[in-house]
């Protein structure tokens, strides 16, 4: 299995996202090649700021591997972690991320900042990013883009 599988994989989450109305980010956790996480924004949906992809994911990780500790894992995102989701990748100890799209606005694995490469911190974690980038930031642009078309027209009714 390679980085693209498992991106298609987020990818798909995200999707599901979006067709809830919820800003299309998915996330997946994989664990010697098995996926052990996997999760889409639900911060809308259960109106939790906490419900992100990459917090849902590792949740369901660590329920499925029995451990806080994700040492060997690594983290499949379509957008940036912000600055809630890399403390919590941090903290649970998983060893590398890889997203899609980065994030100018809130991205901290390089872009605004780097949380998860901090060397005060007691854990690095390994960073790949713009894996499956256009069709991450395209799903994220069009749906803002509507999102802002929906507003304008309720706005003039």
């Amino acid at each position: 299995m390679n980085d693209q599988h498992f991106m298609k994989i987020a990818l798909e989450e995200a999707r599901k996202a979006k067709e809830i109305g919820e800003v299309p980010i998915g996330a997946v956790i994989v664990l010697n090649d098995v996926v052990v996480g996997v999760a889409h924004n639900l911060r809308e949906t259960e109106q939790r700021s906490i419900a992100h992809a990459e917090i849902l994911a590792i949740d369901q990780a660590c329920k499925e591997v029995d451990s806080w500790r994700l040492e060997d894992a690594t983290l499949y995102v379509t957008l940036e972690p912000c600055p809630m989701c890399a403390g919590a990748i941090v903290l649970s100890r998983i060893k590398r991320v890889v997203y899609g799209a980065s994030d100018p606005k809130g991205g901290c694995a390089g872009t605004l900042m780097n949380l998860l490469q901090e060397e005060r911190f007691n854990h690095q974690v390994e960073v790949t990013k713009g894996i499956e980038e256009q069709e991450c930031s395209g799903m994220l642009s069009s749906f803002f883009r509507e999102l802002r078309e929906k507003k304008k027209k309720e706005k003039n009714t």
